[in-house]
């Protein structure tokens, strides 16, 4: 979305009430100053965080390292990852498909 839109998208937002003077005056002087949302917005949640920084564990594998990896994402222990899985598996089925997507897509530290 380029300046033009986003100030239309703002006039139309002060004009319906949405905003008041002052927020309108604000955010028209962060788009005019070249600051977008992706700028000036909250950091990345932590769990986004740990998402993107997922890796599989080198040295905490017994096959993959994928349970290494959670657990050094997520800060919870190894084998209760590694409980979780077989509780998947002998529930559901899912965990062994679930393991092997993770081994697949999740990168090697």
């Amino acid at each position: 979305m380029n300046d033009a839109d986003e100030l239309n998208k703002l006039a139309d937002l002060h004009a319906r009430g949405v905003l008041n003077d002052e927020e309108f005056a604000k955010a028209k002087a962060r788009v005019l100053s070249g600051q977008t949302q992706a700028t000036y917005g909250a950091p990345p949640a932590p769990a986004v965080h740990a998402v993107n920084n997922l890796r599989r564990h080198r040295l905490d594998r017994w096959l993959g390292g994928v349970c290494g990896g959670i657990a050094r994402s997520t800060g919870v222990d190894s084998w209760i990852w590694r409980l979780i899985f077989v509780v998947l598996f002998l529930a559901f089925g899912s965990g062994i498909l679930l393991y092997i997507l993770l081994w697949i897509f999740v990168p090697d530290e």
